[in-house]
């Protein structure tokens, strides 16, 4: 693929990831890249590289949009963004189902944006490799090593961005009822 087809392909692959954090489409895009890797054409490796690197985009940018503006989340969130640094890193997509939970209007969209740029970039950039799993942990493993953490950061600012930007500009209405039951959990906390 040139370059252009190579981003289109591997952002596919990326929104894929992240589109159900572990659920069918993206264990569709996840089983597709084991089965490339398994192949003697080290180009079919560049989309396991893409895959894994968008799957580790939602944890991760859930856990940075925590740090930049942490009043927009809740003190359950700003425990699992502490969380989703590791989940990420791992390359375990679900640390951001608390998130997606409790927002799905404006998650979902965010981190399916930032796993397409992350998929896209590390495609077009060249990164592949033959391992299935590990995030960071198999870094060794990964042909443009450089490229590939590039593709994870620029996915991952994408994301956090827009999940500060859609929670800032379309703030959720809390019930007065939600309201007495959060004072009610703080005071017993």
């Amino acid at each position: 693929l040139d370059t252009a087809a190579a981003f289109l392909f591997g952002g596919l692959l990326g929104a894929m990831m992240c589109v159900d954090m572990g659920g069918m489409i993206n264990k569709a895009a996840y089983l597709f890249a084991v089965a490339n890797i398994a192949s003697a054409d080290p180009a079919s490796w560049k989309i396991m590289a893409a895959v894994m690197a968008a799957g580790m985009v939602p944890p991760l940018a859930t856990s940075l949009a925590v740090v930049l503006r942490p009043k927009l989340f809740s003190s359950a969130e700003r425990q699992n963004g502490k969380a989703g640094w590791v989940l990420g890193a791992a390359f375990i997509s679900e640390g951001v189902i608390p998130f997606a939970a409790a927002d799905p209007l404006r998650v979902i969209p965010s981190i399916v944006i930032g796993g397409a740029v992350t998929g896209g970039t590390s495609m077009a950039l060249g990164a592949a490799t033959r391992v299935p799993h590990g995030g960071i942990f198999v870094l060794f493993a990964i042909d443009n090593p450089v490229a590939w953490l590039a593709a994870i950061v620029l996915g991952c600012i994408v994301a956090a961005i827009l999940v500060v930007a859609a929670k800032s500009l379309w703030p959720r209405q809390v019930s007065t009822d939600n309201q007495n039951l959060e004072a009610d959990i703080s005071a017993d906390a």
